[in-house]
């Protein structure tokens, strides 16, 4: 799919559906506060969330303390809705609109966050587009969550890639070290349940 009908098809969502009518909205998402919680990262480490829409992570980052918060989306309407949310707290985060596999960045990050961004890349350009990035901007750690082998098939109407643990372990291999990993059962707004995986690595 070309970059910009994936860009309309997510403007789509967000201007079309609330944050309880779509499938991975989290109030609180424990894990992957739990992962980046045992990481003991200083107050001032730049962290970027991949994909992060208007999820609800970077208002528990601030409210954490962290001081040097990214997010980055596909998504200027998902963009605008997390900054509406967050109201004068918007001005104490860098909001990045692009396309992750042509993003060009402009800092280096000790922490990259990504919650199920990655499983919408299904082609091999698209993941040595994203792996070069993170070999380039990445200096610490990274967090990927992602539909795993039981998860589902498509998300928003979209081809997504399931992986395990050990897919994912083979993909950053050479560059990142895999730490831990874990299971997350997902349960959606609506009721049903999303089998996740999520992996944390460090740089070597």
């Amino acid at each position: 799919m070309e970059d910009h009908i994936v860009k309309e098809h997510w403007e789509n969502v967000y201007n079309t559906k609330k944050a309880e009518e779509v499938s991975w909205t989290q109030v609180v998402p424990k894990t992957s506060l739990t992962f980046i919680s045992s990481l003991c990262l200083a107050k001032d480490a730049a962290i970027i969330d991949v994909g992060g829409g208007d999820s609800n992570l970077v208002d528990h980052l601030l409210n954490l303390g962290f001081e040097n918060v990214t997010v980055l989306d596909i998504s200027g309407k998902a963009l605008e809705r997390a900054q509406l949310r967050l109201g004068d707290r918007a001005k104490m985060v860098k909001w990045i609109e692009s396309d992750i596999t042509t993003f060009e960045p402009e800092a280096m990050y000790d922490l990259w966050h990504d919650r199920a961004a990655f499983h919408f890349l299904t082609a091999e350009q698209q993941l040595s587009a994203y792996l070069d990035i993170v070999q380039r901007s990445v200096t610490g750690h990274m967090i990927i969550g992602t539909f795993s082998e039981n998860g589902p098939l498509k998300c928003s109407g979209l081809e997504i890639k399931r992986y395990t643990e050990d897919t994912l372990r083979d993909i950053f291999h050479g560059h990142f070290d895999r730490r831990s990993c874990l299971r997350e059962n997902h349960v959606t707004p609506f009721g049903t349940e999303q089998n996740f995986v999520f992996c944390s690595f460090k740089k070597i």
